[in-house]
């Protein structure tokens, strides 16, 4: 696993970390990308949507559009894989008790 995979897959677990503790489970992507460089992750807004989008295929969050900002929703099998019950290949696992 290269370093640019290792900081992809942490990235996406901050992004359902977030997610998981937000309200509703639902944050915009300004937010999200607010918060991740919080965690140690400059991120820009192209690549925000492209890991959003990622996240939306492999069934872990779904997102909807208002006013041309993105709104990003955790689903159960997000929550799931953010509290380490389940694994996707590329996104971290959360260390235990995290």
């Amino acid at each position: 696993m290269s370093y640019a995979d290792i900081v992809e897959a942490d990235r996406r677990l901050v992004i359902l970390k977030v997610l998981q503790n937000s309200t509703a489970y639902a944050c915009n992507e300004h937010l999200l990308g607010t918060l991740a460089g919080s965690f140690g992750h400059v991120v820009t807004n192209d690549r925000l949507r492209t890991d959003l989008a990622w996240l939306v295929e492999q069934g872990l969050i779904t997102l909807c559009e208002v006013s041309g900002v993105q709104i990003a929703t955790l689903l159960q099998r997000g929550l799931d894989v953010a509290q380490g019950r389940a694994h996707v290949p590329g996104v971290k696992r959360p260390a235990p008790g995290a």
